[in-house]
């Protein structure tokens, strides 16, 4: 009864979103560098490539050897380490939230980089960074690729970062992990000593590949979780419309091969120093649970102990009290421990999400 009642209130609130629109589907060599040889079908082309990359995915998310920092007190900005076609995704907008002293302490030298979910609009995850930030953790809000400020005119969702190009949603979320990673250069440029990162739904793949890639980061929270790219995208109510677009030319088998370096269950091992915790939600339509608790399995068999909490909502009902409550409380309680070793102050909690 209680599922039925979830997963009839996600549906709902799914169907709330009118403007998702069916993108034809595109192989999308030209986000690529995959070498064409003659008689080659697109298919096999993107399978050697997406091969290839796996040999060496340190070096497929290797950040600049120099940046270009601007900062002015409240906005980090910075030109991307990848190069889109569209100028205004090629510069990356962050918004700093300096922590808090705690009582008679200094501020710490700990910080979090918030990613944020797909389509997320440029005031989401804002107060949770607040509450970061006010329990003595500096925290960094990272505006995706082709979201916000960062999206071009033409759209009016950030479709270019999961869609039915398959090209391209490799390489803009491959971006997405290069940003976040420049992102960790400029703290470790400040002097922060303990760097995590926080990802939700999109955000939390990307922030998983960054941690994976990067020895820096130390603490991880993952809030809403499945081990494929490509599983998600195919069995979720989120993107049925990305799937609508996909069918008919490609299969999930080979979807899941072409996006596996995008996926977190190949990088499982790399993250066996990194604290972690999972966070799924028992109704979740849109990164199905069956998904989820495969991803937490894969961690244990592989000898990894991450602290898992399962919210009593959906993936939409995730952003509404009092379950947007319960997240961000477990979200922020998880991180000033894993950081500071410090309990959360509620006292002036707000909306998390």
């Amino acid at each position: 009864m209680i599922a039925r009642f979830f997963h009839a209130w996600e549906r709902r609130l799914v169907a709330s979103t009118t403007d998702r629109v069916i993108q034809p589907f595109e192989w999308g060599l030209d986000w690529t560098d995959a070498v064409v040889e003659k008689a080659s079908t697109p298919a096999e082309v993107l399978t050697n490539w997406a091969s290839s990359v796996m040999t060496d995915t340190d070096q497929f998310f290797k950040t600049p050897a120099r940046n270009s920092f601007k900062f002015d007190g409240e906005w980090l900005r910075f030109p991307s380490g990848i190069t889109t076609p569209h100028e205004v995704n090629n510069t990356v907008h962050v918004r700093y939230f300096r922590a808090n002293a705690h009582q008679d302490q200094s501020p710490s030298r700990c910080a979090v980089i918030v990613l944020p979910q797909w389509n997320a609009d440029a005031e989401g995850h804002m107060s949770l960074c607040r509450m970061i930030a006010r329990n003595g953790i500096s925290a960094l809000r990272l505006s995706l690729p082709y979201h916000d400020l960062r999206m071009p005119k033409e759209l009016h969702r950030a479709d270019y970062i999961v869609s039915a190009n398959i090209g391209r949603t490799i390489q803009v979320c491959r971006q997405a992990v290069i940003d976040t990673r420049q992102a960790i250069d400029w703290l470790t440029e400040q002097g922060y000593q303990r760097i995590g990162l926080l990802g939700t739904s999109l955000g939390s793949c990307l922030a998983m590949l960054t941690a994976a890639h990067d020895t820096r980061v130390s603490v991880a929270a993952l809030n809403h979780i499945s081990p494929f790219f490509a599983d998600v995208v195919w069995e979720g109510i989120s993107t049925a419309h990305v799937r609508a677009g996909l069918e008919g030319s490609i299969n999930l088998p080979l979807l899941r091969d072409l996006w596996l370096p995008i996926s977190p269950t190949p990088y499982i091992r790399r993250l066996a120093n990194t604290k972690l915790l999972l966070i799924y939600a028992r109704y979740d339509l849109s990164f199905p649970v069956r998904l989820s608790r495969q991803l937490v399995s894969d961690f244990r068999n592989q000898g990894m102990s991450p602290e898992v909490f399962v919210l009593p909502c959906g993936h939409y009902s995730t952003g509404i009290v009092p379950f947007s409550w319960l997240d961000g409380f477990t979200l922020v309680r998880y991180l000033k421990r894993t950081l500071l070793g410090r309990s959360v102050d509620t006292t002036r909690h707000g909306r998390f999400v």
